[in-house]
């Protein structure tokens, strides 16, 4: 096993934003040792500088602070003078560097780690406002990684010719967290007055989301309640559907959504279909599920395989067999749903993800080592005057 080292994440995320994959992974890292999760910078007035927090959870929040003006070159030297900041300061010697964003290379190829981790959750280059470069500083990373993870099956295939170790980790569940939405909760202030049935959804509002299926759904149904948890990016809120049945709520805490989901009928994945959703694996589907919640998804394919196929979610593609799809799940009997989720969610933790994630770093970083360790040998046999043509060398053997 090698010896103790630091984590630390590059990602294009903030930490406290919304609680997914990142979150469930790394807390769980910082049980173990230290960890510091490096967000994208923010701009405004001063100098460049860092602002560090720790976590409740134990881990360090980093966020480079950059003044407004820079141009993209120099956006790059400041974070990487900022990166190596952030080394020196807080003694990190031996350390795994773990990227969510390929971007991140460029201002961190000059770094020497044990280990490089790529962790695949999302396809950022089909992503609305991807950066240009994105491709070929994904090429440039997975050239460096020593192990790549990925967050679901299709994307799964989608890297598995470009690396040698690519493994699949799709999205798991706290399932103890989510459980809660199936016995009586609080129902929240601003969902109470709602009459039912009410079918939600809960992640963020973005370009993925299939906005005429929505208002398509809204208006279908009138006596239906729409609940939208969860923060706008990426598109002009104004641009969400509006109608008198649909609600939204804005981003809630990770601790809120079980008392909201205790208090909806349906859940809901209603993704459209295009180059942003092509390679999703939605972290709710399984909390959802957890939740005691029947859902009804459009054809996500990392939603169809495997939850469409063993009947655990209702899949629908078009605005009328939506509804349909809905209407069946108002009917459903929840005891027959539970005996078909609960096995399947018993497979499922986010625990056992992370051991078994950790493993493989832990075999990467050895690996590694001992790479260092035999390039040296030779080194070391010269020095102390062993090696060919000289006695007891190479050169005296025939």
């Amino acid at each position: 096993m090698p010896a103790s080292y630091d984590l630390v994440c590059l990602a294009h995320l903030r930490w406290d934003f919304v609680r997914q994959r990142p979150q469930h992974l790394l807390n769980r890292c910082a049980r173990e040792r230290r960890v510091f999760f490096v967000e994208e910078p923010s701009f405004g007035d001063g100098p460049a500088r860092l602002d560090v927090r720790r976590d409740a959870e134990g881990v360090t929040v980093v966020r480079p602070l950059l003044p407004t003006g820079l141009d993209p070159d120099e956006i790059i030297a400041a974070q990487r003078r900022l990166l190596d900041l952030l080394l020196v300061e807080q003694e990190i010697q031996r350390y795994v560097l773990w990227y969510y964003t390929p971007t991140a290379v460029s201002f961190s190829r000059h770094l020497e780690p044990l280990a490089t981790v790529y962790d695949v959750m999302d396809e950022l280059s089909a992503f609305a406002l991807a950066p240009r470069a994105l491709r070929a500083h994904e090429a440039e990373l997975l050239e460096r990684a020593d192990v790549v993870f990925t967050g679901g099956q299709s994307l799964y295939e989608a890297k598995k010719g470009r690396h040698p170790r690519v493994h699949l980790f799709p999205s798991s569940v706290d399932v103890e967290h989510f459980c809660k939405g199936r016995e009586p909760q609080p129902d929240p202030l601003d969902q109470r007055a709602l009459p039912r049935p009410r079918l939600g959804f809960f992640g963020v509002l973005d370009e993925r989301l299939d906005r005429d299926l929505i208002a398509g759904l809204a208006e279908a149904r009138p006596n239906w309640q729409i609940v939208m948890i969860g923060p706008t990016a990426k598109i002009d809120p104004a641009d969400l559907p509006r109608r008198p049945n649909i609600h939204y709520f804005g981003p809630k805490v990770y601790a809120e959504l079980p008392m909201y989901l205790a208090g909806w009928d349906v859940a809901l994945l209603p993704f459209a279909l295009n180059e942003a959703t092509r390679f999703i694996s939605p972290t709710k589907t399984p909390e959802y599920l957890a939740a005691g919640k029947a859902v009804v998804s459009t054809p996500i394919r990392d939603v169809v395989r495997p939850y469409g196929e063993h009947g655990l979610v209702r899949i629908a593609e078009t605005i009328e067999r939506f509804v349909e799809a809905c209407d069946a799940a108002l009917a459903e009997d929840a005891t027959a749903r539970f005996a078909r989720v609960d096995p399947f969610l018993s497979q499922m933790s986010w625990a056992r993800t992370w051991s078994q994630m950790a493993r493989l770093i832990d075999e990467a970083v050895a690996a590694r080592e001992w790479v260092v360790a035999t390039a040296s040998e030779p080194a070391l046999a010269v020095a102390a005057g062993v090696g060919a043509g000289t006695p007891g060398g190479e050169g005296e053997r025939r």
